[in-house]
């Protein structure tokens, strides 16, 4: 959350002269509302059903840089989806999505003592993250153009 992968994704997407797409984009198309009230309306279950979904029809469809939820990778399927796919997983520590985001009320899986809880995602997911990855970049302190770059070089990727 927060970690700059819309941004990120965007400016690769145009250095590769490929298309983008967000899959959370697509859930929010599809249902004609936010994330937040679908969490708020059917609970987090019922999101990650129509995320699973998103993610498979994306992968299915869309050839070129695909940004995924941050819960994306909790569901096996998915994880088993992405295998052989050029993943990067964009990492941040709390201090920084702290300043980033706020951690703020948009956040439904942040919405009572939100550093606490974002540490706890983390430690949940960051293994998920990192066994999808086909690189992991560091965005800490750094601008979307150098994150751009390191995800390019990370991934032995020319620019178009």
């Amino acid at each position: 959350m927060g970690v700059g992968k819309s941004t990120v994704g965007h400016l690769l997407a145009e250095r590769l002269g490929v298309g983008y797409r967000d899959t959370d984009d697509d859930i929010v198309a599809a249902e004609g509302r936010s994330i937040a009230e679908i969490f708020v309306d059917e609970g987090e279950s019922a999101f990650r059903v129509l995320e699973k979904q998103a993610v498979r029809t994306a992968l299915a469809e869309h050839e070129g840089v695909l940004a995924l939820g941050g819960g994306a990778v909790l569901d096996a399927d998915t994880r088993a989806l992405l295998a052989g796919q050029r993943v990067v997983y964009l990492s941040m520590d709390v201090e920084e999505a702290a300043r980033r985001t706020g951690l703020g009320a948009a956040r439904p899986l942040l919405a009572v003592n939100p550093r606490k809880q974002w540490r706890e995602l983390m430690e949940a997911r960051r293994h998920l993250y990192e066994e999808v990855a086909t690189a992991v970049v560091a965005t800490d302190g750094r601008t979307p153009e150098e994150v751009t770059a390191s995800t390019l070089d990370a991934l032995e990727l020319k620019q178009a």
